[in-house]
């Protein structure tokens, strides 16, 4: 296996001021805002080797390596979110290999790992923000995160790269700055949020509200949501693991010693299985920055956010950017379907796109993009490294 690249850190940058205060989409400003981010590999002399990597729902700026405490965290940043999220993807002679690339990726505008979120000191009062903290829109990650690149001095990606709701997001980025990447990798995403994907994430959002310590989302004195936020995890939970993964998982776990709800006894390695997914969720993660993140998902436009009206005219400034994408479908995605990444290659292939759409069949479901990098790696680097063109000569950037 390639070596992986060793401790790492998270970063910090501040995008706008008191006087250049950060304009959410709805209209709602800040006084500055924090993007956490980390960074892997050398940013070239001509700037020309960058790829950007947007996380998934429940992910950080903490994409490879160990990163062994971030400030600001408390006690989310656990034992679990100590190794990157795609450290098998990540690193010398991997998919996205630092011996060539700049990888940057930062935790969402709303997040709870050390960007400005819910949970971040409102400097007006000293106190975590709460429900005061604005609605976070994909155009809002997409412009804080179009702040930090300018920060960095990068005009151009090489490659924007999301996974799940991250796929989504570098379509966003994609299409309001399409001057700003070559290559465009949406894994297991879609092009728009689905009535099925609508229900599941409004579930999720009505388990959170009707916990009795929610408090509007107000409640860092006292007890936390952890009941609604740990429900919330298990509902979306069985949209990530195929059921036959969850089963053969269950049979291996032992069932918790907390057995008894208020009146049902939880009976089957299954049910034990899923609240201990609940349970270990609770312990890094915050309900609102959840909240904040569900809403975004549910009022994914990229149509409103360039203001135009059909997909034709949405992919037609990628076409004239000269994009290529590389969309990849899982066969056992319970979450995105494969039916999703049909629809937005037909888009793009009716739009006069240069695509690509591999299909990766995997017994994991959704959580394959985290677990597989042989079923992905070759894809990736043919990409990366422009071999899908006709002439390759201006392929991939060489580190300086």
């Amino acid at each position: 296996m390639a070596k992986g690249i060793g401790e790492t850190e998270t970063q910090f940058h501040q995008v706008g001021s008191a006087d250049e205060p950060f304009v959410f989409a709805s209209g709602a400003k800040l006084p500055g805002i924090t993007i956490a981010y980390e960074t892997y590999g050398r940013l070239n002399a001509r700037k020309s080797n960058a790829i950007l990597l947007f996380h998934a729902l429940s992910g950080s700026q903490h994409a490879a390596g160990i990163t062994k405490a971030v400030p600001g965290t408390d006690a989310r940043w656990t034992e679990e979110c100590q190794t990157g999220w795609w450290d098998l993807f990540i690193g010398p002679r991997k998919a996205l290999d630092t011996n060539r690339y700049f990888i940057i990726c930062a935790n969402y505008l709303g997040g709870c790992y050390g960007s400005s979120g819910p949970a971040s000191i409102n400097p007006k009062t000293g106190k975590p923000y709460g429900s005061k903290f604005p609605p976070v829109t994909t155009s809002d990650v997409v412009r804080s995160q179009a702040a930090l690149l300018d920060h960095l001095g990068i005009k151009q990606l090489h490659c924007v790269i999301g996974s799940s709701v991250g796929g989504l997001l570098a379509i966003n980025f994609a299409t309001m700055f399409p001057e700003r990447v070559k290559i465009v990798m949406p894994v297991a995403a879609g092009c728009r949020t689905t009535v099925l994907a609508r229900l599941t994430l409004f579930e999720q959002v009505m388990a959170i509200e009707n916990d009795c310590h929610f408090h509007g989302g107000d409640y860092y004195k006292g007890a936390k949501p952890e009941y609604g936020l740990a429900l919330a995890r298990m509902i979306s939970h069985k949209t990530f693991v195929h059921l036959d993964a969850i089963e053969r998982r269950a049979r291996a776990d032992t069932k918790q010693p907390d057995g008894q709800l208020s009146w049902y006894r939880v009976g089957h390695n299954v049910e034990s299985y899923m609240l201990h997914q609940g349970k270990k969720f609770v312990r890094r993660f915050d309900a609102n920055t959840y909240l904040r993140i569900c809403n975004m998902w549910l009022r994914y436009d990229p149509l409103k956010d360039v203001g135009v009206e059909t997909y034709d005219d949405l992919f037609a400034r990628s076409r004239e950017a000269g994009h290529h994408y590389l969309v990849f479908s899982i066969d056992s995605d319970f979450c995105f379907y494969p039916e999703e990444q049909a629809e937005l290659v037909a888009h793009l292939e009716r739009a006069g796109v240069s695509s690509m759409h591999i299909t990766v069949h995997s017994e994991k479901g959704h959580d394959s993009f985290l677990l597989e990098p042989e079923l992905y790696t070759p894809h990736l680097c043919y990409t990366l490294e422009g071999r899908w063109k006709k002439s390759s000569l201006d392929s991939v950037p060489e580190v300086e």
